[in-house]
């Protein structure tokens, strides 16, 4: 199946094509589908998942609970193997489709909606209602923190959604922006498995953090949280984020002891949970890599965890290809250079864009202008759910012919409008929605110097 949806149009050379089977590669090996049928299998009645099992006679009920953007596929999955042995279950996601034991609630994503309320609301009702002989399966994937929206104490969802807005102009990196998150929800950092106590809780996580920090992952809504209302504060002045009232004083009250912090590692609530990680980008670089393996090419990882500004992170991915060129480090040509992570943007513009289209731009005026040779270098950016920042395109592919006029380009990244510049030069990657989301996902294919 052709998950770049313009492939043929941004082809027609080796380092082209491989590029993009590369990415389409990446993207697959994260499909949920495909990885909750390799971790989770029923035999009779024991239920196996990754290198643990459960007796399902033990259990009156199994409940699917969470969402994200790979919310559906998940429980999708959940659903081929346990049909009718699931009770009950809800996911929130941003996208509608229709599931035979499981609700699908839709919500929105990245600023939590009110229908994302609505649908948080019935998923936690039913883990309330949870006891000691409730088995939950919970849904934990990227773009959980959004979808999964329940505001606490007197945070507004307007209230929420300006916090959100402020944090995702901010440039504040993900474990940052979901430190303020957790503290202003009644489901996030660990607070569903505190709510589900005491069922047996097992979660099943598809990350799209760096490093695969549970707690950070949609907010760790079943992973023990070190994050405190202090440090949420301490987010809001690094930023510069003048937070509604209702924020600032629940943080504030949270900061002097009036409210509970949410659930260590200590607490016994964690007891009886367990999360999986069955997904992450090192995964889809992986894959990735052996792809570009099959095609021919040396391969290097450079990093799953490249994190920072878009647009000078790109400058050191075009210096690693200046380098492969003329001195054969990290790899020698023909080769294909693999990242991953999550770049962040600080928005100082009006324009279109989102992190993987400033990235690849600002990598385009560095081939364009930093050096040039007889070499085919092209890079090839996309977030793997599809949706890049804002936008409904997955991200670009670029060369040295990509900037044309290296002035208007630089006026474009300046005020964040990467998307316009690129959609015209024909760069501009279109997936529609994955189903899936484990970060961002780069290609930087250098080929044999003539």
């Amino acid at each position: 199946m052709t998950i770049v949806r313009n492939a043929a149009e941004l082809g027609g050379t080796d380092a082209r094509e491989t590029a993009l089977a590369c990415l389409e590669a990446g993207i697959a090996a994260a499909n949920p589908e495909r990885v909750v049928a390799d971790a989770v299998t029923l035999d009779d009645q024991m239920l196996h998942i990754a290198d643990d099992q459960y007796d399902l006679t033990d259990y009156d009920d199994v409940l699917v609970l969470g969402g994200g953007k790979a919310g559906v596929g998940v429980a999708r999955a959940l659903e081929g193997v346990l049909d009718d042995r699931i009770t009950d279950g809800v996911v929130v996601v941003p996208d509608a489709a229709d599931l035979s034991r499981v609700s699908v609630v839709v919500g929105d994503h990245p600023v939590p909606s009110e229908r994302g309320v609505e649908g948080t609301r019935r998923l936690l009702e039913l883990a309330e209602a949870a006891d000691e002989r409730t088995l939950v399966l919970a849904v934990v994937t990227g773009g959980g923190s959004a979808l999964l929206a329940a505001p606490a104490g007197d945070v507004s969802l307007g209230d929420l959604r300006e916090t959100t807005d402020a944090l995702l102009d901010s440039g504040a990196e993900i474990a940052e922006m979901n430190a303020v998150r957790k503290h202003l929800s009644a489901i996030k950092g660990g607070r569903l498995a505190r709510t589900a106590a005491p069922a047996t809780v097992v979660g099943l996580v598809l990350s799209d953090v760096v490093g695969d920090d549970l707690s950070v992952i949609a907010s760790g809504p079943t992973a023990p949280d070190e994050t405190s209302y202090a440090d949420a504060l301490d987010v809001l002045e690094r930023y510069g984020i003048d937070a509604p009232e209702s924020v600032r004083m629940r943080l504030e009250r949270g900061a002097a002891g009036e409210l509970d912090e949410t659930p260590r590692n200590t607490d016994p609530v964690f007891d009886r949970v367990r999360n999986v990680l069955l997904g992450s980008n090192f995964g889809s670089l992986d894959a990735a890599r052996n792809e570009a393996e099959s095609w021919g090419y040396d391969t290097c990882i450079l990093s799953s965890r490249v994190r920072g500004e878009s647009r000078e992170a790109a400058k050191t991915h075009a210096a690693v290809a200046e380098e492969a060129i003329f001195t054969g480090n990290p790899v020698s040509p023909p080769a294909v250079v693999l990242s991953g992570g999550e770049t962040t943007v600080t928005v100082r513009g009006d324009g279109t864009g989102g992190p993987n289209q400033e990235f690849a731009l600002s990598a385009a005026i560095e081939f364009a202008t930093a050096w040039r040779t007889e070499t085919e270098v092209v890079l090839a950016c996309a977030d793997t759910d599809g949706r890049d920042g804002g936008t409904d395109v997955a991200g670009a592919v670029v060369d040295a012919d990509t900037v044309d006029d290296v002035a208007t380009a630089r006026t474009a990244l300046a005020d964040n409008d990467a998307f316009d510049y690129l959609d015209a030069r024909g760069a501009i990657v279109d997936t529609g929605p994955t189903g899936t989301n484990v970060n961002d996902l780069r290609v930087l294919v250098v080929e044999q110097p003539e």
